[in-house]
């Protein structure tokens, strides 16, 4: 695949691969189905070899499809939440606390997605050490905003380390914006996958990585493709690899982006409380953010 390429999506840089070379690779499992009237794409790389050439580490990653939403179908919100909650629980460890992180910029639209959906995410660790036998149908959760290096002047995953070794979660869920290279999938698609996150990759901007490895318990990141890449937006749309010059420094992003990102956040937030608190109806997660 070529590296000047860039995307945070596995599924992208499967069908990338497959597209240049004419032909599967060994090592990576893929399949498309559909849950709960929903789209669903999988994509599994097993082999470091593989993981090399499609620039992504092993895991499987997850791709749900948001188009029933953008359409409108009845319950097709409840029902990408469902899917999406189902994928987030099935990377964690099925008992202990959870500190969700939540990547990006407030400021920068297409970066907020992380920010905003830290506002919506029951945070329950506290309640738990209050009145341990009132939530206990609760799981222990705490929830980490860490912004940008440029704000912060701290690596995210040095805060995420120090925060993990205060709350001692057993697991971690990494919320991000991610990168794209097809602007069709543009906050129609959510990725889960049980092989972290690396912030800024798919921007060119890449930063220490949130995953097993550096945290030292399982990590479950979700993202959600805000940005094209000027780039390879051109690639796409002329078949070639030579992009216009001066296009290698752009993002291009929809016009109405700040409602997508707000609905983007809510859809993911809602997905990771369900995830967490699988014993509460949606019902009775909302009456408790009330």
């Amino acid at each position: 695949m070529n590296k000047n390429v860039r995307t945070d999506l596995a599924v992208e840089s499967r069908d990338l691969w497959r597209r240049s070379a004419g032909a599967d690779l060994p090592g990576v499992d893929a399949r498309a189905e559909e849950r709960d009237g929903i789209p669903v794409q999988v994509v599994e790389i097993r082999d470091p070899a593989a993981a090399e050439k499609l620039c992504k580490p092993m895991g499987r990653y997850v791709t749900v499809g948001l188009d029933p939403l953008i359409r409108r179908e009845t319950g097709a919100f409840y029902r990408a939440c469902g899917v999406l909650a189902r994928e987030i629980r099935a990377g964690l460890p099925p008992d202990g606390g959870v500190l969700v992180v939540c990547l990006g910029n407030p400021d920068v639209t297409p970066d907020a997605v992380g920010p905003l959906c830290a506002g919506q995410v029951l945070v329950t660790a506290h309640l738990k050490r209050a009145m341990p036998e009132e939530f206990a149908a609760l799981r222990s959760v705490s929830v980490l905003r860490t912004g940008v290096l440029g704000t912060t002047g701290v690596e995210s995953a040095r805060l995420t380390a120090a925060a993990a070794e205060l709350v001692r979660p057993a697991g971690i869920v990494a919320v991000d914006a991610l990168a794209a290279r097809e602007a069709s999938r543009l906050c129609r698609a959510v990725q889960v996958t049980d092989a972290g996150i690396v912030p800024g990759s798919g921007v060119g901007n890449a930063r220490s990585a949130l995953n097993r490895e550096t945290m030292g318990v399982p990590v479950v990141a979700v993202g959600v493709p805000t940005v094209v890449d000027a780039a390879s937006l051109c690639a796409e749309l002329t078949e070639t690899d030579a992009p216009p010059a001066g296009s290698e420094d752009m993002f291009v992003t929809p016009r109405d982006i700040d409602a997508r990102v707000r609905e983007a956040a809510r859809l993911v937030a809602r997905a990771v409380n369900l995830a967490l608190h699988p014993a509460l109806t949606p019902e009775e997660l909302e009456e408790l953010q009330s």
